[in-house]
């Protein structure tokens, strides 16, 4: 965590700081928070760190613990297996969409994503490497041209970086995620929609699998 600075203002800074600690692991499952705690790491004073943690705690990532203090609240199995069901749904559509609209220039946009992706996995950077995996759906909703997908999807922004980043902690996903992207970029500029899309499915769906109780998966490592 880093200290602040201008020009978002101080709670909208100390919001998207603290919940990249949330999703990116860095704060755990149970783990207590504390204002004075945090607002010493964030070198600010208690004041927008206190607005910024009555905001986390509405959207459900902390809750109540004693007089003093907030814990981390684990995800939830039933949302979690929610937003991958969803997932699984939309962005193979997303895929077809995407791949007759592949221009040059689009191409390239997706191979330096998933070259900057495998960078952060070997930087070892978790939120970089979140972020990353973020972007390359990201690029592919909005190049499907339809914008109810990036819509749908970013409505529940915040919750889904949470849930993405517990399946990028989990062993073994770092690299394996990352390969996976290459091979659906790589079938969509071969101008395979259905094998792109059917790619992702797989992608998703093995993810999901795989970590199955996010609330028990490993932080030890990143994507």
């Amino acid at each position: 965590m880093e200290s602040l600075e201008a020009p978002k203002s101080l709670v909208d800074q100390a919001y998207e700081v603290i919940l990249d600690a949330l999703c990116d692991g860095t704060f755990k499952p149970g783990e207590r928070l504390t204002q004075e705690d945090i607002a010493a790491r964030l070198k600010v004073s208690r004041q927008p760190v206190t607005h910024a943690l009555v905001v986390l705690k509405a959207q459900g990532f902390l809750a109540q613990s004693g007089r003093r203090g907030l814990i981390v609240t684990p995800v939830d199995a039933a949302f979690f297996e929610a937003i991958y069901q969803f997932r699984s749904a939309v962005e193979p559509l997303a895929v077809r969409l995407a791949t007759p609209r592949l221009t040059k220039q689009a191409i390239l946009r997706g191979r330096s994503l998933i070259e900057h992706g495998r960078n952060m996995v070997v930087a070892g950077d978790a939120r970089a490497g979140l972020q990353a995996d973020m972007d390359f759906h990201s690029f592919i909703y909005d190049l499907s041209g339809n914008p109810i997908v990036g819509e749908t999807m970013r409505l529940h922004w915040r919750h889904l970086r949470r849930a993405m980043g517990q399946v990028l902690r989990y062993p073994g996903m770092s690299i394996s995620v990352w390969q996976e992207h290459g091979r659906i970029l790589e079938a969509m500029i071969r101008g395979d929609a259905e094998g792109a899309a059917e790619l992702m499915r797989r992608h998703l769906i093995e993810a999901y699998e795989r970590v199955e109780k996010p609330a028990d998966t490993p932080s030890a490592s990143t994507e």
